[in-house]
């Protein structure tokens, strides 16, 4: 009897480990056709010490990382915390602000909801990317000029979907400029100065 309850034990626990292994690769396999820009692509390996962590890789503003971070980190959490990037805001963590926005592979995204691994491979440019030592970049420039800002908390998304929309549209009318920035809220509500700036840096940008 007890041989029998002891087989019948060993099976149950063989059939559970049948079972989480398949649901991990099952799981693993749907991420990587959800995941914008993953789908067909090799995910980061887990790493062997904790499943929960990966280890990601990219360029950010022209310099190569490497990081061992969990799974569920953010973009945004990933510039914030660990390479102390803090010019990218965290406002409304639910992608409807904008203040957290950074460009991934030329495209303008919320890095409060993308996560780090989203980006492994990619190139992130973020605000302290784009002015020299010598100089503003033009649409930080133009933003100064114009008082595209009043409390700064938005302006850094403010100015990277700008610098998005620029470098697909080097001459938008003021319309597809509003457009661009639908997605970018300010709560101070300096939407007139902040669309001078971007016309201004417009024209800046192809001087």
């Amino acid at each position: 009897m007890a041989d029998e309850q002891s087989e019948t034990s060993e099976k149950a626990s063989v059939s559970r480990r049948a079972f989480l292994k398949g649901g991990a690769a099952a799981t693993g396999a749907l991420s990587a056709s959800l995941i914008p820009g993953v789908a067909g692509a090799q995910l980061p390996e887990a790493t062997e010490a904790d499943p929960r962590h990966s280890t990601v890789e990219m360029k950010v503003n022209g310099v190569p990382y490497r990081a061992d971070v969990p799974n569920r980190t953010t973009l945004l959490q990933f510039l914030r915390e660990d390479l102390k990037l803090t010019g990218t805001k965290m406002g409304c963590d639910r992608a409807q602000c904008g203040a957290c926005t950074v460009i991934l592979n030329g495209r303008n995204v919320y890095s409060c909801t993308t996560l780090a691994l989203e980006a492994t491979g990619g190139d992130v440019l973020t605000i302290e990317g784009l002015a020299t030592d010598d100089a503003l970049h033009p649409i930080q420039q133009a933003f100064v000029e114009h008082s595209g800002f009043q409390c700064g908390f938005c302006t850094s998304g403010q100015i990277m979907t700008t610098k998005a929309l620029l470098d697909r549209m080097p001459n938008p009318t003021e319309d597809q400029a509003r457009m661009a920035l639908s997605g970018n809220l300010c709560r101070c509500s300096a939407y007139k100065k902040i669309l001078e700036s971007v016309m201004a840096a417009s024209r800046l940008t192809r001087a």
